[in-house]
């Protein structure tokens, strides 16, 4: 019988092969690595009692290896060929997230790990965006641009063949995983190779910097690669002395106690050589830069509702941007509002937990905060895998430029989306429901199997 690799150890591979490739291609990201390794071991050393909760809920191994990246397609065929290469590694498209409401013209999913075991494992993901050209509203440009992307083919060939030869056989073996490792990395490659002209090039960058970047190379290099810390204002203030130029705040909530959803920043992005074919014009792009990013617990849609209205609260009492001294106090003061204690978002709903059995003894019947209190039962925040609108638009904003702030018409267009992936996205919340579920359900058959057995007993 063919021994085929699994999934999450293809992941793996891949994951710490696009590692290895993007610290040669942009060297601070070794420094940012560094960085964050720093940071989490003074706060695991620090706070004693959050290293022993990631050890119980099996997450400390995957704090080393945890990574995002992201990437920029320009086609539908582009978009639906990359969940066919990502089915490969384990990795489903969760979530829809229209970022052209923030004046960036993609929309986006992330491709991850969806199950819990998997993403203990490693839980990659890479946030992919396709271009909206339907935004630009100039028709020659789109035209123009529709015709560049046609002609370029951003896999291999043997890339290709590997990914048809999983779904024929229903995995790859060890030879083959290796294989389609290297062949699938050359997608995410960086080209210094403009494929237009200079003249091209500026005048797709004047529309906007994101349809150059997308439009003009051979493929959708990777533009970040993303570790996560258990303390990214301490990564923050760190970032200078490492040598990296930070912007100039944190995306997403504000600081507190007990983490939720997530909080990004990044080092701005590079300015680097492009040649163009046919001259000897050099240029710079500006694309690729170094993220940071804070997981908490996953929200439910009841969160998300109180989240939400109080981000849009802070947002309703002024035009100044996120980065403003004044942004961040009304941000904070705002956010008063949101318990911040893992007991009360429990309590309230807010928050999704997964419970774990301490002791086989108690009512397998009885209100989970009762075995809660009772100590029968401990309640694991879920970790939040994936990613905020205004937070992904606020950290392209900053590497793009300032001056990149083009309002296109809120247009919710997830089917369209959908329909050029080939597939339908999975609602993350509904995700995190089914794993507290499932926990939940674990707990009461385990307290009534154990009180079976007592009784015969």
């Amino acid at each position: 019988m063919t021994q085929f690799v699994h999934p999450d150890e293809v992941r793996s591979r891949f994951s710490r092969a696009m590692s290895d490739m993007y610290r040669d291609e942009v060297p601070q990201y070794g420094n940012l690595m560094a960085l964050v390794a720093q940071v989490n071991g003074e706060v695991l050393k620090a706070q004693p009692a959050l290293a022993q909760a990631m050890a119980q809920a099996d997450e400390l191994d995957r704090l080393d290896v945890e990574r995002h990246g992201a990437i920029r397609v320009g086609t539908k065929e582009e978009l639906s060929t990359l969940r066919r290469l990502f089915a490969v590694m384990g990795m489903e498209a969760v979530g829809y997230y229209d970022l052209s409401v923030a004046g960036v013209p993609v929309h986006s999913t992330a491709f991850r790990p969806v199950l819990g075991s998997s993403l203990n494992r490693n839980p990659f993901r890479v946030f992919t965006s396709l271009l909206r050209l339907d935004l630009l509203a100039d028709e020659a440009l789109r035209a123009q641009s529709a015709a560049i992307l046609a002609r370029r083919q951003i896999f291999t060939e043997r890339a290709l063949a590997l990914i048809a030869q999983c779904e024929a056989a229903g995995g790859l073996t060890d030879d083959q995983a290796d294989e389609f490792v290297r062949e699938a990395l050359e997608t995410f490659r960086w080209h210094s190779e403009a494929t237009v002209d200079a003249a091209t090039y500026d005048k797709l960058h004047k529309a906007h910097r994101l349809v150059a970047d997308v439009v003009c190379f051979k493929g959708p290099h990777i533009n970040h690669l993303t570790p996560r810390t258990l303390d990214i204002d301490a990564a923050q203030l760190g970032m200078p002395a490492h040598g990296m130029d930070a912007k100039d705040v944190v995306e997403g909530p504000p600081r507190r106690a007990c983490p939720i959803l997530l909080r990004q920043t990044s080092f701005k992005a590079l300015q680097e050589r492009v040649n163009f074919p046919g001259s000897d014009d050099q240029g710079t792009h500006t694309a690729r830069f170094g993220e940071i990013e804070q997981r908490g617990v996953a929200l439910t849609r009841k969160g998300r509702a109180l989240y939400d209205s109080l981000l849009a609260n802070v947002r309703s009492m002024g035009n100044a941007g996120s980065a403003s001294a004044n942004y961040q106090d009304r941000l904070e003061s705002s956010f008063a509002a949101f318990p911040d204690s893992h007991d009360a978002m429990r309590q309230q709903g807010l928050a999704f937990y997964r419970y774990v059995l301490q002791q086989p003894v108690g009512d397998a019947s009885a209100d989970i905060e009762t075995l809660i209190a009772d100590g029968v039962v401990r309640a694991e925040p879920i970790v939040y895998e994936d990613f905020l609108p205004v937070s992904a638009a606020g950290i392209f904003q900053s590497n793009l430029g300032g001056e990149e702030q083009k309002h296109y018409e809120a247009n919710q267009a997830q089917q369209a989306f959908e329909a050029d992936l080939g597939a339908q996205v999975h609602d993350e919340i509904a995700l995190y429901q089914a794993m507290q579920d499932a926990s939940l359900q674990a707990v009461r058959e385990a307290l009534a199997q154990a009180a079976v057995a007592e009784s015969v007993a």
